[in-house]
């Protein structure tokens, strides 16, 4: 029986609903590190915010590391494809012009996970802006520029 993909697997069971939190998770192709500049990494940011002015999703806490990012976002009027496709192809198209570019920038797919409302989310955006700790890039998650959250 043939297997199905990666990223069609990360598609089972997906289920998009107005006012559910979640955590999403893009990674670049081929793992390639485009964000080790904080200058493109903040064209990402770009459009976490544009998203939010589009009342697509309200972004809670994110991270964006050299080669993917971490969005916890409050889904608003979008499906989270449609919020993932408009924040990758927005940000490929603002990066590869960037770099002066052409050819893919994300891999396909992207990772999303519901939390529960008994989780505390909190610890969950401390979880998503200390991964440049664990990764070892700095000593202080103050330190590092690409992340927020609206708890700070």
């Amino acid at each position: 029986m043939p297997t199905r993909s990666h990223a069609n697997q990360l598609r089972t069971g997906r289920h998009s609903q107005s006012g559910q939190i979640y955590l999403l998770t893009a990674v670049t192709h081929l793992r390639e590190p485009v964000f080790s500049d904080w200058r493109v990494g903040r064209l990402v940011v770009d459009q976490f915010r544009l998203a939010s002015t589009e009342g697509r999703a309200e972004s809670l806490a994110w991270v964006v590391m050299p080669d993917h990012f971490h969005w916890l976002v409050e889904l608003q009027n979008s499906t989270l494809p449609e919020l993932m496709l408009a924040t990758k192809s927005r940000s490929a198209r603002e990066i590869n012009a960037y770099l002066g570019r052409s050819g893919k920038l994300w891999q396909k797919g992207f990772h999303d996970r519901a939390i529960r409302r008994e989780e505390n989310l909190l610890t969950v955006a401390r979880y998503i802006i200390a991964n440049p700790l664990r990764a070892g890039f700095v000593r202080r998650v103050h330190d590092y520029p690409l992340w927020d959250a609206i708890w700070l």
